[in-house]
This record gives C-alpha cells, structure tokens and sequence, in this order.
C-alpha cells in the first residue's frame, strides 16, 4: 500500500473511482454525489493546488483524498473548535467500493492527520452529507468533534455535517 501525491495521468482513474461510488452511494438512497460533483474541473484544481492525492494496492489507485490548507468560503459561518489559521481540510475522500473495508480510508485520513502534523497545524476539518449515516460514524469513530452545518445546494436540500479533530 502507497499513499502519494496525484498526478495528471492519475485524473481518469480518480474520476472512475468518484463515478463509482457516487453510484455506489445512490444505490443505498446516499444523494450524496452525482454527475456534475465531483469532477473532472474540480480535481484539476485540486492537483493545480497540489493536494490531491492517492492510495494504490499493489500498483493499482484504489481512492484518492484532498487534503487542503484553503478555507472555503461555506465554512466561515461555522463555529470551529479553533481559531481559523492553521487548519488543514479534508474533502473528496473516495474508495472504490470493490476495495471498501479494508481500512483504506482510515490510511488516508491517518496520512492527512501526518501530513498537517508535520506543517504544524492544529486541526483537521472536514464536512459529510447529513444522509451518509457511514460516513458521519466513520468520522466520528476517528475523533471528529460534529459541529454544525452547511449547505451545498446544486448537490442536494439536505445539509452537510461539518466536523473539526484538534491534532
């Protein structure tokens, strides 16, 4: 198992990952993702900023994570555990759901959680679909503190769970 930063040849296989599990997700009534997020533009970005990155099995990418230094606007209305300066964010966290359950996910936030610990940051913040009962306990089982909520509107009417670790 490998953890490394994402690279352009790496962006079809992401984007076949993230389209897998937003059906994967839709199958179990999770409106989470759909075909206009994420992709292809939004990945882009987030290897122009550098913080895209990948697990691989034996050779083969298996899940992809963002793990960013930038704020976005949404979250300002939040009210954080910590002051908003040295903070790192978690986003577009994927397996492929043939490789689900094996802890791979848990390998990506521990490496993101490494990764901030090293630029001397003081949290990890993150947000969840309110719908996605997985993801809201696995984030909880990992230390995530629920905060409040926010919205994505061309996603879904339903908010998003915002969740900060103090590392």
């Amino acid at each position: 198992m490998m953890i490394r930063e994402a690279t352009n040849n790496d962006l079809n296989r992401i984007v076949e990952i993230t389209n897998a599990c937003g059906k994967h997700m839709i199958s179990q009534n999770i409106f989470q993702w759909n075909k206009e997020y994420p992709n292809l533009e939004v990945f882009k970005k987030d290897l122009e900023n550098q913080s895209l990155y990948v697990i691989e099995l034996e050779s083969k990418i298996v899940g992809c994570v963002c793990i960013s230094e930038k704020m976005d606007a949404v979250y300002k209305e939040v009210k954080w555990l910590t002051p908003d300066s040295k903070n790192m964010y978690v986003h577009r966290l994927a397996i492929d759901p043939k490789f689900q359950g094996k802890g791979l996910a848990i390998k990506l936030m521990s490496y993101a959680e490494d990764l901030a610990k090293t630029k001397d940051f003081k949290s990890m913040r993150l947000d969840t679909f309110s719908k996605n009962p997985k993801n809201n306990k696995f984030y909880n089982l990992q230390g995530y503190k629920k905060l409040g909520k926010i919205f994505y509107r061309s996603q879904s009417d339903m908010p998003f769970h915002c969740y900060e670790k103090i590392i």
